[in-house]
């Protein structure tokens, strides 16, 4: 129980729950739209079978990140595909993806956990880069707790999350600068620099200049893609 006394643990949970939020927006998109043709009784059924079996796996394919996430390169790796993933937060969307409604309650499901698997790379990365700033015995805690309390907000309140992002839109900046700070931190904490860091470079840990870095490029990155899309789709 000490773990609960540490302010690395609250910030940590408090993280990968709006981590978890902000990157769910497009899971819970498809579960409505795989489940839309289903009775309303069967609406719910499929809601919460399919993304049951989703969060089991993804809590699975998350603990499997934090392993990796210790192995030299992964979190430069990691880091990279956060930074890009932060980016493309800020992008304007181009529209729903296809997703194939079912009037079968198994095949609803089955598409609900297919495409939530395939969708929650973004998911995975940045709940196990949360989790790497924990302390050691309570990575895992803090990570099954973290998941466990967004999915009922996940399912039950996306809607809302979207209409407070959609009213509020500094809610996205703030969270696609989240990931780039995390990506920023967790690249320069790789076991194959790390030690290169710590002995010339250490202002970028100790100061967190590297993960000031990484959320400033995303919102640098974001905002001018986003301005140069808007100012070529009149043409277009």
């Amino acid at each position: 129980m000490d773990m609960l006394t540490m302010p690395a643990f609250w910030v940590g949970l408090v993280t990968i729950i709006w981590v978890n939020l902000l990157l769910s927006g497009d899971n819970a998109v498809v579960i409505a739209l795989a489940a839309r043709s289903l009775p309303p009784r069967q609406q719910k059924q499929a809601i919460f079978w399919g993304s049951s079996a989703a969060i089991v796996l993804r809590i699975i394919l998350t603990v499997f990140a934090v392993k990796l996430l210790t192995l030299p390169y992964l979190k430069l790796v990691g880091g990279v595909a956060l930074l890009w993933i932060g980016v493309q937060l800020l992008l304007p969307e181009d529209g729903e993806a296809e997703v194939k409604a079912s009037d079968n309650l198994m095949v609803a499901i089955r598409t609900i956990l297919v495409a939530d698997l395939v969708m929650s790379l973004d998911n995975v990365l940045g709940v196990a880069a949360a989790a790497e700033g924990a302390p050691g015995e309570a990575k895992l805690v803090l990570l099954i707790l973290g998941l466990a309390i967004s999915i009922p907000i996940v399912i039950f309140g996306s809607t809302l999350v979207l209409k407070l992002m959609e009213r509020f839109p500094v809610v996205i900046t703030l969270g696609a600068a989240l990931l780039g700070w995390i990506a920023g931190e967790m690249m320069a904490s790789d076991p194959a620099i790390v030690g290169w860091v710590k002995e010339r470079a250490n202002w970028l840990l100790e100061f967190r200049a590297a993960a000031a870095a990484g959320a400033a490029l995303v919102v640098l990155i974001g905002t001018l893609m986003a301005r140069k899309g808007a100012a070529v789709e009149p043409g277009a």
